[in-house]
């Protein structure tokens, strides 16, 4: 899909639940092409935590922090793919949206947990997201829920596309000052669908990092 502005703060005010369009470039069909778009993208090595958490295990794949605020619920009603590969891309797909929301939770883009999930065009939407919310002064609180996945490896195994549908109503803005919830009417941009390039790191059997993002919002095949 064209590439698209970012919208100004008095829009993303109004819909603080919902990640900005795709940063990079791409045909938004890329489901139809045989060659998944980023596929030869290459993955950078993530960084660890600088100090042991306290998160449970459940918490913390791959070693890496991505506990969220007990306010802040990110619900991933989809099923696993049978192939390991495809399996695991989706499980970091899911990993790299709660490291962004734990970027705005933790205010920096410089979480060990995004610079984990996250390479190229991936990491640079990531910051972008995580700054807007910085910039506005809000947080996000409520439940954000993803469904209707489906994957899609491309022939060199190394990539894998992870679609799915996301519902942001019940997901709102917070003023980190004033803890003053960010209320919007329901709408049709409520309902976004998301196409991920996940990239597997070279040296790691189980680490998938998201390399490019494709957003359509008011998306129709997922109201």
């Amino acid at each position: 899909m064209k590439r698209r502005s970012l919208p100004v703060a008095a829009a993303l005010a109004a819909t603080a639940a919902l990640l900005l369009t795709a940063c990079g470039s791409g045909d938004d069909k890329s489901s139809d092409n045989d060659k998944i778009a980023g596929a030869d993208q290459g993955a950078e090595k993530p960084e660890k935590s600088a100090e042991p958490s306290g998160a449970p295990a459940e918490d913390k794949p791959d070693g890496v922090d991505v506990s969220l605020p007990k306010d802040m619920n990110l619900v991933f009603d989809w099923e696993k793919p049978k192939a390991k590969n495809e399996a695991a891309a989706m499980d970091d797909a899911a990993n790299y949206l709660r490291a962004i929301y734990r970027g705005v939770d933790k205010r920096t883009t410089k979480d060990a947990a995004v610079t984990a999930y996250a390479t190229g065009e991936g990491l640079h939407y990531a910051k972008v997201q995580i700054n807007e919310w910085i910039k506005g002064g809000w947080t996000a609180t409520g439940t954000r829920r993803h469904y209707d996945a489906t994957t899609r490896s491309a022939p060199n195994g190394k990539s894998v596309e992870v679609a799915f549908c996301a519902d942001t109503g019940k997901f709102l803005g917070k003023e980190v000052e004033t803890g003053k919830v960010l209320k919007a009417e329901p709408s049709a941009k409520d309902f976004g669908y998301y196409k991920i390039v996940m990239v597997k790191f070279p040296t790691s059997e189980s680490l998938w990092q998201a390399s490019k993002v494709f957003v359509e919002t008011g998306a129709e095949q997922c109201q």
